[in-house]
C-alpha cells in the first residue's frame, strides 16, 4: 500500500475535527477511565443520542465504580430498562465486582490487563487505554471497518479471519502513536458523522484519495461474506392474575433478555388462533373466573438477529395453577424490575398495573 496514501490519511483525520460539523461528540476529552470504560459499553449497539442519556443516569446513580459494584443487581438491571442487549449490563456488573474486591478498586490501565474485563474486547480495550492512558492502541470496531474499506477499496470481507487480522494491521500502521487519543477520538468522530452507511462525502476531509468516492463504489463497502438470517418468533405471553397479583418469573435461560423478567411465555413458531391457544398446555393449567380472557393486540419488537412478535392475554385466576419458575408479584413491586421492551411498552398501553 503507497506510503504517501497512509500519511495522508493519517494527516486528514488528525487535523479534522467533528465540530466543525456541527457536532461534538459527549464523551471527547474525558480521561476517567471508568466513565470511559461505561460509556464504551453503553454505546455497543447503541446510537449515541439515546446512549448519553442513559450514561449521564449512570454516572448519577453509580458516580464511581464502587457505587456499581456495590449495588443491588435488580437496581442496576432496571436503569439499564431500554437499552436492549442486557448481557452488556451483567457485564458490567461483573467487571465492577471484580475491579473493586480483586483489584482493590484500582481500574486495569493496561491493554493486556483491560482485556481481562467481561465484555471488553479489543476495540473497548483500546478506547480506554488510548483515551485514558494515552497507550498506542488503535481501536477498530463497525465505524473503522467502513472508513479504511471505503478509503482504501479494500476487497477483504470485515466478517472474515483474514479480514480481522488485515484491518487490525492496517489501523495499527495508520495510528498516529504520539497522539492516539486524538487519532482514535478523530475516527470514532469521523464514522459517527460523516463516513456513515449513508454517507456524507460531500464534507468527508478524506474525500480527496478515497477509492470508493473516486470509483462510486461507496455502497459496495465493506465487504462481508456472511449473511445474517433473521427469524421471527411468536410470543403469546399469559398475564395471569391472582388477588391482584401477577405471576412473574426472572429469564435465566441462555436467550435474549437473560435475567430481565416476563410472564407465563407460550411460544409459536407461527401465528396461533384462539383455538390453537386454548389447546397449548400452559393454557389449560389456567383455572379462568368465568372462562373469560382477553388477546391483545400484535406488539413488535426488532432485535437484531431476529423480530419479536407478541399478543398478551389477560388471565382472572380463581386458582394459582403449579408453576415453578413463576412467583406472586405485587403490583407496585411488578414496575421496580426490568423487563424487555415489548413488555413495558404493553403494561404502559394496557394500563394493567394501574
Amino acid at each position: 500500500m503507497d506510503y504517501r496514501v497512509k500519511k495522508f490519511f493519517t494527516n486528514e483525520l488528525m487535523s479534522w475535527n467533528a465540530t466543525e460539523n456541527g457536532r461534538k461528540m459527549p464523551w471527547k476529552g474525558e480521561k476517567n477511565p471508568y466513565r470511559i470504560w461505561l460509556s464504551e459499553i453503553i454505546l455497543q449497539q447503541t446510537r449515541v443520542g439515546q446512549g448519553w442519556d442513559y450514561y449521564l443516569k449512570f454516572i448519577e446513580k453509580y458516580p464511581t465504580v464502587q457505587h456499581l459494584a456495590e449495588a443491588p443487581e435488580k437496581e442496576v438491571f432496571k436503569l439499564w430498562e431500554g437499552l436492549g442487549y442486557y448481557s452488556r449490563c451483567k457485564n458490567l456488573i461483573v467487571s465492577a465486582r471484580y475491579i473493586t474486591k480483586d483489584l482493590q478498586g484500582i481500574f486495569p490501565h493496561t491493554y493486556e490487563t483491560l482485556l481481562q474485563l467481561k465484555g471488553v474486547g479489543p476495540y473497548t480495550a483500546a478506547a480506554i487505554a488510548s483515551f485514558a492512558y494515552n497507550l498506542p492502541n488503535a481501536v477498530v470496531d463497525g465505524n473503522v471497518y467502513r472508513i479504511l474499506s471505503r478509503y482504501f477499496g479494500i476487497n477483504i470481507p470485515i466478517d472474515s479471519n483474514e479480514g480481522k487480522k488485515y484491518f487490525a494491521s492496517l489501523a495499527t500502521s495508520l495510528l498516529d502513536r504520539s497522539q492516539p487519543a486524538v487519532y482514535n477520538q478523530a475516527i470514532i468522530d469521523l464514522g459517527a458523522t460523516i463516513c456513515k452507511p449513508l454517507p456524507l462525502c460531500n464534507v468527508c476531509p478524506l474525500q480527496m484519495k478515497c477509492f470508493a468516492f473516486k470509483t462510486n463504489t461507496i455502497f459496495k463497502y465493506p465487504l462481508k461474506e456472511k449473511k445474517i438470517i433473521k427469524k421471527v418468533r411468536w410470543f403469546y405471553y399469559l398475564v395471569a392474575e391472582f388477588n391482584d397479583q401477577l405471576l412473574i418469573r426472572k429469564r435465566t435461560a441462555k436467550d435474549i433478555w437473560q435475567n430481565l423478567h416476563d410472564m407465563i411465555l407460550m411460544e409459536s413458531e407461527h401465528e396461533m388462533s384462539t383455538e390453537e391457544i386454548r389447546r397449548c398446555d400452559l393454557f389449560k393449567k389456567m383455572t379462568i373466573l368465568n372462562n373469560h380472557f382477553e388477546i391483545s393486540e400484535l406488539y413488535q419488537q426488532q432485535l437484531t438477529h431476529q423480530t419479536i412478535k407478541a399478543r398478551f392475554i389477560y388471565l382472572p385466576l380463581v386458582e394459582l395453577p403449579s408453576l415453578e419458575e413463576y412467583q406472586l408479584e405485587k403490583r407496585s413491586e411488578i414496575s421496580r424490575l426490568a423487563f424487555p421492551k415489548i413488555i413495558t411498552t404493553y403494561f404502559e398501553k394496557s394500563g394493567v398495573l394501574l
